[in-house]
């Protein structure tokens, strides 16, 4: 049993309601996409650029069979920090399309270790209109019309996937984007967060936040009030969709309690792993991704 700091906001479906219509509304300028060689033996993999929610650009992949059309797609939300989901085995699937891109505007397969100074998680944590993970999402919503447009992919098949940070906003997604079939949330970011800002941060990048709340007035009151927005448990009671949901025994960032409210707020049809793992990925993953949304979209 976790206890947090806030209620769910009356107008939290207002609120995506109209974070999402800003989304769907905001016009699609994608660059031609480039096929490239030395990422992926088993789908083609093309490049790709589009202008995000703000109008920087963002960079991304898109991989699929060769010769692929009509196929089951998903988008690869990537975990927390500044580098990207690569097409390897966790980020593409035997006959299926996978598309993924950078949050933060570094090349379509950029690899950075994260270090505390080049965290995001408290940038414009004080609102929740101006904290960062709006504009991401939102970008994911443009980044999942991109995926709907391309002939490999099946538009009334299309679901979405992650991990940590991907899997808190693939939540998001299913909740929220009636487009998404299906969700595979593996470590889902964000469960309880309040709580875990009370109690467990001390360590980055949740102390990013932590650490914001002090140098702000009434800090912790208004990053709690921003949070409660986004609580991925919260989030939860929202997506109705099919959604597979895994948590590890070892994991101190996204711990089972936090991730079995999540899961439980769920109404529809679910299912929970629980892995002896720590924070990082599991082979399981794989099969599971893949055999989730082919029962359910």
């Amino acid at each position: 049993m976790i206890s947090l700091p806030y209620e769910q906001p009356e107008d939290l479906p207002q609120f995506w309601a109209e974070t999402v219509a800003e989304a769907m509304a905001y016009p699609l300028r994608v660059s031609a996409f480039r096929v490239v060689s030395g990422y992926s033996s088993s789908h083609v993999v093309e490049t790709f650029s589009f202008a995000g929610i703000k109008g920087q650009v963002r960079h991304g992949w898109i991989a699929y069979p060769e010769g692929a059309r009509h196929l089951p797609g998903f988008l690869w939300v990537p975990p927390y920090g500044r580098e990207s989901k690569l097409p390897d085995q966790y980020g593409t699937r035997t006959g299926m399309v996978s598309l993924s891109f950078n949050f933060h505007g570094e090349d379509a397969f950029h690899q950075e270790a994260y270090k505390p100074e080049r965290g995001y998680m408290a940038e414009g944590a004080e609102e929740r209109e101006t904290w960062i993970f709006r504009s991401m999402f939102q970008d994911a919503v443009l980044a999942l019309r991109i995926l709907q447009m391309q002939i490999q992919v099946n538009e009334d098949q299309i679901g979405v996937a992650g991990m940590s940070q991907g899997g808190g906003i693939a939540l998001w997604l299913g909740a929220w984007m009636p487009l998404v079939k299906s969700v595979v949330a593996d470590m889902p970011f964000m469960c309880g967060m309040g709580d875990s800002v009370q109690n467990y941060a001390y360590r980055y990048p949740m102390k990013e936040l932590s650490d914001y709340i002090e140098e702000i007035p009434i800090g912790f009151e208004r990053v709690m009030n921003t949070i409660s927005y986004y609580d991925t448990i919260f989030q939860a009671g929202h997506c109705s969709v099919p959604t597979h949901i895994t948590a590890g025994t070892k994991d101190p960032s996204c711990r089972i309690p936090n991730v079995t409210a999540a899961y439980e707020a769920l109404p529809g049809q679910k299912h929970f792993e629980i892995l002896e793992w720590g924070h990082d990925w599991h082979p399981s993953m794989v099969m599971n991704t893949k055999r989730w949304f082919f029962q359910t979209m």
